[in-house]
């Protein structure tokens, strides 16, 4: 089990320290542009971001610099890196994702000690959102394998939003069945059988939910879940925390096969760093991320309910066994998504 002090104690020195060094020089600078390549649903706040970093960029060097963004599932990114998309940094929101990259030589191998919190500038977890008043009274994990209950999260095979909601209710049904891993299986067999649809994404499963009116509740990342609640107060819909839930790291790393070749390592690195800065977090904590900075998460800490996180490495094993076990092909996601 994780908790939010060991959490923010554990980010305190590096996150405390991130460096921003000195000023490259204008022959340094390299080109006047970035390219993000970021998961599903961060588009609003890397607009934020990049409304605070760029002024900061200009101010810090004279240069105007451009952050341009692409966002889709985040496993589907890093085969768009790989397969040429020219990707001057990632913001994903799993490991093995950018360990993909690893792989492949387009980030450093030690790509979790280039930033502060094993390059995790925020974080959240599997949340839920249900519909006016909470019809189904939907409060935790084993309601969403009732017979009534229809859940929309994006397909765990595309999205590593969705990946984390599938090891969440793994995790659910191990702690309440004594580590009984059939019981597990058939738990999660059970909630895969309940998705009427799956999106590829989870801002097309966030669209399903909410613009279709289709199922019960929506399972995605708290950040996602507040935000939605904020866009149409008018269908006055509302977040529900479970009882324990799955930390879900953001991994954020620079490309080093293309900021090497278009010249872009400086302003690469200096935007990544950003993320642990005050201003940075203030912006991710007002998208409601929870943030690594002891001082900007304890000025938001009214906005967030306490939740009981565990890890992946605690539960799992870590996530090169998850993806050996759970995700590769003809792994056990694929064995409970008979009939999908």
């Amino acid at each position: 089990m994780i908790t939010r002090r060991a959490l923010l104690a554990t980010a305190l020195a590096g996150a405390a320290a991130a460096p921003f060094g000195a000023a490259p020089s204008l022959a340094q600078q390299g080109p006047n542009t970035l390219l993000n390549v970021s998961y599903d649903i961060s588009r609003e706040l890397f607009t934020a971001i990049n409304a605070e970093f760029i002024p900061f960029w200009k101010e810090k060097t004279g240069q105007q610099l451009t952050v341009n963004q692409s966002h889709a599932g985040s496993s589907r990114q890093a085969r768009a890196v790989i397969e040429g998309l020219e990707a001057d940094v990632v913001t994903f929101n799993q490991v093995i994702d950018v360990d993909t990259l690893a792989k492949a030589g387009y980030v450093a191998k030690d790509w979790p000690k280039k930033f502060p919190n094993s390059a995790s500038p925020y974080y959240s977890f599997p949340a839920f959102l249900v519909r006016a008043g909470n019809p189904k009274n939907i409060k935790d994990w084993s309601d969403l394998v009732r017979d009534d209950v229809k859940v929309i999260f994006p397909n765990p095979k595309t999205s590593g939003n969705a990946r984390y909601t599938y090891l969440a209710a793994y995790a659910y049904a191990l702690e309440q069945n004594k580590g009984d891993a059939a019981k597990a299986d058939a738990f999660v067999k059970k909630l895969l059988s309940n998705v009427p649809v799956f999106d590829t994404g989870g801002r097309a499963a966030t669209t399903t939910f909410v613009e279709r009116d289709t199922g019960d509740v929506l399972v995605t990342f708290e950040a996602e879940t507040r935000t939605i609640e904020g866009l149409y107060p008018d269908k006055k819909l509302l977040t529900v925390v479970p009882s324990v839930s799955l930390l879900a790291e953001f991994p954020v790393a620079v490309v080093d096969k293309v900021v090497d070749k278009r010249g872009s390592r400086a302003s690469a690195t200096a935007y990544l760093e950003f993320l642990y800065s005050t201003a940075g977090q203030t912006v991710a904590a007002k998208a409601f991320h929870r943030v690594v900075d002891p001082k900007v998460a304890d000025q938001f800490k009214d906005q967030f309910p306490p939740i009981r996180l565990v890890k992946v490495e605690d539960v799992f094993g870590g996530w090169e066994k998850v993806q050996a076990t759970h995700f590769a092909s003809g792994g056990k996601l694929d064995s409970l998504f008979v009939g999908k």
